[in-house]
């Protein structure tokens, strides 16, 4: 079997030596150049499978060759080699197209598993990928979907935005399966559900003995996460205590459990979502800007629903077949007027409203095909007033009704949670509602 090709373009010898024979243990062969332009020469002629630059170079810097690479569509993966603590540095690279970035002095153990990752990328990349985590045929989609094919391809930070209900996790999840982490683990974690007294023995684990109730070692989400993705939802939920820690460990790429003397080394790609604006928050002191940077080296937004109204028929379709998977029965057809219902509204919870008004669709029409009747959705112009992104010209006067039907929504939900001792499923059933239904009235209204 032929072995992979590696790049090294580096002007220090001994560094060149040190590479070479690194990657020659890994059963990769090498060749080495001291300059931009041979560097450029030499990718034009072979078929290299990863490329690995220093950061200066007589003829210029290591994001020159990145860039010129993006631009001439050389997709092999390449990690540029910084001088240690130069995040700034660092963040160019990977906003450039860079795989990856190792500092130096230089740790083996970290860059053969940089290595690894470069080469299974590239072959994760040769197969088609079968399973479709996200669906549509809209402009928007197919712009987003491209986008994920390009992130995948890097181990950069990637911050997921877009408001409730669009599918930021799935977009995560598919960044995931498609990257050289794909064989890892995909640990996902929401910022917001995990107590502040918690936080830090959650994310980083602790020893036995570190404090009252720690009765045995706890691998922490990032330890967990090894040679994966770990996925923070909500990060904007993130106490400012914590941001500081959570800055430390995407640097230094290495976790101190509670009660531990050493840090631990962690390979883990950090992909990161939220529904709030996090600028706005960096701006009134409530996030970080430093962790803000460091997170948002890449930021993919999620349309909402209301913007790919070509999508609903798509995803339609899609649900209405899991759902009967789900139940054991024939897939539920819709009338025209009932697609036509579907196509009208605004969708302010987005997918996840979809998903919930087709549950109850499926629930009430029986064996009888989905009618419009069926479709329990909120009229036209509400819907419309609600899912805009606008705000209109003297619209400024409160929602007393909807405030009032909150109110009482609120009060009729806490009131099912404590009488069941918190039981979310004899809650739902209750209230009337499918457990899932629960749960989105629940984050809706903002109940913990």
């Amino acid at each position: 079997m032929k072995r992979p090709q590696a790049l090294v373009i580096d002007d220090e010898p001994d560094l060149c030596e040190l590479l070479a024979l690194t990657l020659d243990r890994m059963q990769i062969d090498t060749q080495t150049c001291g300059d931009i332009a041979t560097a450029k020469t030499r990718l034009r002629e072979t078929e290299f499978n990863l490329c690995l630059t220093d950061m200066r170079l007589p003829d210029g810097d290591g994001l020159e060759l990145v860039e010129w690479m993006q631009v001439n569509e050389i997709g092999i993966p390449v990690a540029v080699i910084t001088a240690h603590g130069n995040v700034e540095t660092a963040v160019r690279a990977l906003k450039l197209g860079a795989f990856d970035f190792i500092s130096k002095p230089l740790d083996l153990t970290a860059l053969r598993k940089l290595i690894g990752s470069a080469l299974k990328l590239q072959s994760s990349n040769e197969e088609v990928c079968a399973k479709t985590g996200l669906l549509g045929e809209s402009s928007v989609m197919t712009a987003l979907l491209a986008l994920i094919d390009k992130v995948a391809r890097s181990r950069a930070p990637v911050h997921i935005t877009g408001e409730s209900g669009t599918g930021k996790e799935l977009v995560a999840r598919m960044i995931h399966d498609k990257s050289a982490q794909a064989e890892g683990p995909f640990v996902p974690v929401n910022c917001g559900a995990i107590p502040s007294e918690l936080m830090e023995s959650e994310f980083f684990g602790h020893r036995k003995g570190a404090f009252t109730g720690a009765v045995s070692d706890h691998k922490g989400l990032f330890q967990s996460a090894e040679g994966g993705t770990l996925f923070m939802d909500e990060i904007a939920d993130l106490p400012l205590a914590m941001q500081v820690k959570l800055l430390r460990v995407i640097q230094e790429k290495s976790v101190r459990p509670v009660g531990a003397a050493k840090e631990i080394p962690v390979d883990v790609r950090i992909l990161s979502a939220t529904h709030k604006d996090l600028r706005s928050l960096v701006s009134s002191g409530q996030f970080r800007e430093d962790l803000f940077y460091r997170i948002d080296v890449i930021e993919l937004t999620v349309p909402p629903l209301r913007e790919r109204g070509e999508d609903i028929d798509i995803l339609t379709d899609f649900m209405l077949a899991k759902l009967a998977l789900q139940l054991g029965v024939a897939v539920p057809q819709l009338t025209a007027d009932a697609r036509q219902k579907l196509s009208a509204y605004r969708y302010p919870g987005n997918v996840r409203e979809l998903e919930n008004i087709l549950e109850r669709a499926v629930a009430l029409s029986g064996d009888q095909p989905i009618a419009a009747a069926d479709i329990e959705i909120r009229d036209s112009m509400d819907a419309a007033s609600i899912g805009s992104a606008s705000i209109t010209p003297g619209a400024d006067k409160p929602d007393v009704l909807g405030q009032q039907l909150e109110t009482v929504e609120r009060t009729a939900i806490i009131e099912a949670l404590e009488k069941t001792r918190y039981n979310k499923t004899a809650a739902a059933k209750n209230l009337g509602l499918t457990l899932r239904a629960l749960r989105y009235r629940m984050q809706k209204l903002g109940i913990e």
